[in-house]
């Protein structure tokens, strides 16, 4: 709904579908539908989310420039129309490396809903994605633990028993799941040639980077803070991130030498995780 409104394909003034329309049209809940209207809400890019009728796409959206020297938006705000312009080329190259998928999953979903609609058609897609290992000892998403424990948080020997854990990894398996059934499907939708693969890093990145087609970077910190889950009956006191909220800084070869330079060594760095220490992700429980 975001980059529908960035686009210019919602004008200013024109009302929302109903949230049962929007539920309906993303498979989600309306719950699901209500805070991301909230969200938007408080991005100034709709206005009269509490009220009855439906919400309209606020008078001054926001168009705010997102490549280098921009200042840094949140993640799905920065990332969904830059995604949107690398579908434009004819061979799509997207490496991400990134806690469970979430904001590539969302921000891919414009350029594909373009390509539905024919307008626009890449030959090739080559999706590279590094995520946490399934084992690995999480420094988020953690239970808030004895701040006398060194280690941070309660920690568990087996995984089954670790139920912020088992969250985290459920939403990583669907997230990727979903991320690489949709992408795959344009091999028999449009013949498009999609390549989307997944590697297993041995620790938690403290940062979420992604690269698009060799010429830019985008790069957010993963800042933990406490809050709260609940995780079936119970509510959990937990250290954890705001991915998709972080702010994601542009850089961009030819932007200067200090954007060549780091679009040139977080590919160098990417290649060199993606060749040795990362292994065999499966996207299973």
């Amino acid at each position: 709904m975001r980059a529908r409104i960035r686009s210019g394909e919602l004008r200013p003034g024109q009302r929302m579908p109903t949230q049962a329309k929007l539920a309906d049209e993303f498979g989600v809940e309306r719950a699901a539908v209500r805070q991301a209207l909230r969200i938007l809400q408080s991005e100034q890019l709709l206005t009269n989310v509490a009220k009855g009728a439906p919400a309209t796409v606020a008078g001054r959206p926001g168009g705010a420039p997102t490549g280098p020297g921009a200042p840094p938006q949140p993640t799905t705000a920065a990332l969904a129309p830059r995604i949107a312009a690398a579908f434009e080329a004819e061979h799509v190259e997207i490496d991400a490396v990134c806690l469970t998928a979430t904001s590539l999953t969302l921000a891919i979903g414009e350029p594909l809903r373009r390509i539905h609609a024919g307008r626009m058609k890449p030959a090739k897609v080559d999706v590279r994605v590094l995520l946490p290992g399934r084992n690995v000892d999480l420094a988020f998403p953690v239970a808030v633990g004895d701040p006398d424990d060194d280690r941070g948080g309660n920690r568990h020997d087996d995984r089954g028993d670790d139920p912020v854990h088992e969250r985290w990894l459920s939403m990583r398996n669907a997230q990727g799941q979903v991320l690489r059934h949709n992408l795959r499907a344009l091999r028999a939708t449009h013949g498009i040639d999609v390549r989307v693969s997944f590697r297993a890093l041995p620790f938690t990145p403290p940062m979420k980077l992604y690269l698009l087609n060799g010429v830019e970077a985008f790069f957010a910190y993963y800042t933990p803070s406490r809050s709260e889950a609940q995780i079936g009956q119970e509510n959990i006191r937990t250290y954890d991130v705001q991915g998709t909220r972080s702010a994601l800084f542009a850089f961009e070869q030819g932007a200067g030498t200090r954007d060549s330079a780091f679009v040139t060594q977080s590919r160098l760095w990417f290649d060199a995780l993606w060749e040795t220490i990362s292994s065999e992700l499966r996207l299973t429980g």
